[in-house]
């Protein structure tokens, strides 16, 4: 709880403060930083192809940029993948076993699934990010989504949990904790709307874009203790004291990013 309470004001300080490149650059190490932990997953644990994996991934990053001139357009587009990804995520996931083993082709996959989870939600915060004039309001309003979710979900499911969510993935959620989050943001949505600078008739537009990024980052959740339940790992890290690493506290924002800003983009929001 401590430690929960020391972090919680950084996040939305760099949102507020930083210029997008500032903040794109910051978001960029932590993401990395997950990356290193992903790659435990994967089954790869020697220091050299970690530190590989992660140069290729910065590479990646800095050709995004480079290449996206004043429309942004190759931030949307990789944005774009990253939504439709979870989609496969979400097959992926109801087939829990699909990928366990330890062979070289999974782990290569693995990999992979690391890159299509990490870059689309960077590509998707610079992309909302630098949207004039509300563009941190709109970005702390996603991750506010998430943390909601998160919140929602925790005492709804302490409260009333009876029924599982996905046992063999993450025995411990359940289907009144989903319902729980969901409340709570759809709630949320209310109200940040004139702090979006959006009128009342545009609530119902807010309010589903804001209930499917909330189930979106259940999907980010337990896609991530599903590959942690793959290489026996039960925290991604150490980093955070009684937090685990660097990529359980990212795990639900990597899949909101991006199916956020594409739906806002749809909805003309």
């Amino acid at each position: 709880m401590t430690t929960a309470l020391i972090l919680a004001p950084l996040p939305i300080l760099a949102v507020l403060l930083l210029p997008t490149p500032w903040l794109a650059a910051a978001v960029a190490l932590v993401m990395l930083g997950g990356l290193w932990e992903w790659t435990r997953f994967a089954g790869i644990h020697e220091p050299l192809p970690r530190a590989a994996f992660l140069a290729a991934n910065a590479l990646l990053m800095a050709a995004l940029v480079w290449a996206a001139g004043p429309a942004l357009f190759t931030l949307k587009v990789v944005s774009l993948v990253g939504a439709l990804w979870w989609l496969v995520v979400l097959a992926w996931l109801r087939q829990g076993g699909f990928g366990a083993a330890d062979n070289a082709h999974n782990r290569a996959m693995k990999l992979l699934a690391g890159t299509l989870c990490v870059l689309p939600a960077w590509c998707a915060l610079g992309w909302l990010h630098s949207e004039d004039p509300y563009g941190a309001r709109w970005t702390l309003f996603a991750l506010a989504i998430v943390w909601a979710a998160d919140s929602g979900a925790y005492f709804a499911g302490s409260k009333w949990g009876r029924n599982k969510l996905a046992p063999s993935i993450s025995p411990g959620k359940t289907w009144e904790g989903v319902y729980g989050g969901l409340a709570a943001t759809a709630l949320l949505a209310v109200p940040a709307l004139p702090l979006l600078g959006l009128g009342w008739s545009q609530l119902p537009a807010l309010v589903l874009v804001t209930l499917v990024v909330a189930g979106a980052s259940v999907v980010g959740d337990l896609f991530e203790s599903l590959m942690k339940r793959h290489s026996g790992v039960k925290d991604s890290g150490d980093l955070f004291p009684g937090h685990g690493g660097m990529m359980d506290r990212l795990d639900s924002i990597l899949a909101a990013l991006p199916v956020f800003v594409v739906g806002k983009a749809w909805l003309g929001l």
